[in-house]
């Protein structure tokens, strides 16, 4: 099993939730006042019979109109054509822009030939969610001419992908474990989006229950730890993947 980070950069956010690139090299953090600065980055996960892509970043094009996602797959060594899933822990802009791609006035499937993978509840509640998070232009299109996979609850759809139901970031946010052999890769999304968040313990706003999700990062810090999984940190500033350590009790990702 590979597994490659596809870093779409850093952005700013403020209150209209709108993400703006940031380049620490040229920008200044004082000139976005109130903004929260966040990295985003979906990953490739190259298995023994197929390609998967978990979470699609922001659907962000180059000057020539290029996906960057579809750069940063080129860039690893693959075609976006090849990709077998597209595995959604859920639908927030920021992790479902790139599903598809915005060429002039049109959209385009990012991915025609996949499947995507979705929770039933994330898919039907983003239609119906008042949040600027979900973009339902999106929704719509996928909907008339992607290949979509609905799971419910916590299951496998392949004997190398299991997915689990942890709600806590959205009501229906999943998290997924790829196995092969000896090897374990976990994706939390954004209920373990940063390795500082598995350091430190605290409730956070953004999550729609804070409490759980908080309880959930102890919970997969100690599985990571006894169970040698590799992690990947979607939202990660320090670190893209880590393995994590578990001394006297606290968590350390290396």
């Amino acid at each position: 099993m590979q597994v490659f980070t596809l870093n779409e950069g850093t952005y700013s956010v403020n209150a209209t939730k709108k993400f703006v690139p940031f380049n620490p090299e040229t920008d200044q953090f004082k000139d976005r006042p109130g903004s929260l600065f966040v990295n985003v980055q979906p990953f490739l996960v190259q298995l023994k019979d197929s390609l998967v892509l978990i979470d699609t970043g922001l659907g962000y094009s180059d000057a020539e109109g290029n996906l960057i996602l579809h750069n940063n797959i080129r860039k690893a060594g693959f075609d976006p054509d090849d990709i077998d899933y597209v595995l959604m822990s859920h639908l927030h802009f920021d992790h479902s822009g790139g599903m598809v791609h915005h060429v002039g006035d049109s959209m385009e499937l990012s991915f025609p030939h996949a499947t995507y993978v979705i929770q039933r509840g994330e898919w039907e509640g983003a239609f119906t969610n008042t949040s600027s998070s979900y973009h339902t232009d999106i929704f719509d299109f996928l909907q008339r001419n992607a290949q979509l996979l609905f799971v419910e609850d916590s299951g496998d759809f392949t004997p190398e992908i299991s997915y689990e139901l942890t709600g806590a970031h959205t009501p229906f946010h999943q998290t997924f474990l790829l196995t092969e052999g000896s090897e374990k890769v976990f994706f939390g999304g954004d209920v373990l989006p940063e390795p500082e968040e598995l350091v430190k313990k605290f409730i956070a706003k953004y999550d729609f229950d804070g409490r759980k999700a908080m309880e959930l990062r102890e919970e997969y810090g100690i599985k990571a730890a006894a169970e040698n999984w590799t992690c990947l940190f979607y939202h990660g500033k320090s670190k893209s993947t880590g393995k994590v350590e578990r001394i006297d009790g606290a968590f350390k990702v290396i």
